[in-house]
């Protein structure tokens, strides 16, 4: 146990290194990176951003978690609470959910109608064919956790005195909902997933080896590091296409 523990940070302190310089060539480039980080509740998307953002700059990395859409907010566009969040030049930023709540957990929550969950589906794609003409890079990353460990988690977080911040009220429905979010992320990625957008599917069940597999597809994407770095593991990390037939269930 103690040595896979010790392969395990030396492996991610060597990635977190080449993540501090392949950050450094887009600050020095001025390039715009945006991470789009989904999944289900207990996928590992808090764990996966403390081990990615642990030593990047402070002043161009923001994680964006936004609250629910106040009233106001309501009657905006969609996607117009997002854009205030986009990078400028140097900046990287990651959304910890994002314009894709609408693909989630608002329709099967009943949070919107179907119409506007179908406009939705149409005009994501035309949103981020936007941003990456502007020049963004775009990566979309859904972190996929199978019903058993995902109860497990649950189970842990409520006896868990540290992970008490991560209680909520849709806890329970995360799990009795478990099949109508299954079929919300599978239409997400047939209709979403584009060659200027792709989607990549990360099998979360080992959080340990999905944070490596994800930083590792981070770097392989910018493709400036410097680093011999080893490629993702090809049973973790997954197109949509791949990830036809795999997906948790």
């Amino acid at each position: 146990m103690g040595k896979k523990t010790d392969a395990y940070d030396a492996e991610l302190e060597r990635l977190q290194l080449a993540v501090v310089k392949t950050q450094a060539w887009t600050i020095e480039h001025g390039l715009r990176v945006v991470i789009v980080l989904e999944g289900r509740d207990t996928a590992g998307k808090d764990g996966a951003i403390k081990r990615l953002t642990e030593h990047m700059s402070p002043r161009q990395t923001r994680v964006v978690a936004l609250p629910k859409p106040s009233d106001r907010e309501t009657t905006q566009w969609y996607f117009q609470r997002y854009v205030p969040h986009l990078p400028a030049a140097g900046e990287t930023v990651i959304f910890n959910r994002s314009w894709y709540n609408r693909a989630g957990v608002e329709p099967v929550m009943g949070y919107c109608t179907p119409e506007q969950y179908a406009q939705f589906l149409t005009d994501a794609p035309r949103f981020e064919r936007m941003l990456t003409e502007d020049g963004i890079i775009l990566i979309k990353i859904w972190l996929d956790i199978s019903r058993k460990e995902q109860a497990q988690r649950l189970k842990e977080r409520r006896v868990d005195p540290l992970k008490q911040f991560k209680l909520s009220s849709l806890d329970a429905e995360a799990e009795a909902r478990f099949d109508a979010y299954s079929a919300a992320r599978d239409r997400m990625l047939d209709e979403t997933d584009r060659a200027y957008a792709p989607w990549t599917v990360i099998a979360t069940d080992d959080k340990k080896t999905a944070r490596l597999n994800l930083i590792r597809h981070i770097l392989k994407v910018l493709d400036h590091c410097g680093e011999e770095i080893a490629a993702p593991d090809d049973e973790v990390v997954l197109t949509a296409a791949e990830a036809k037939g795999r997906l948790a269930r």
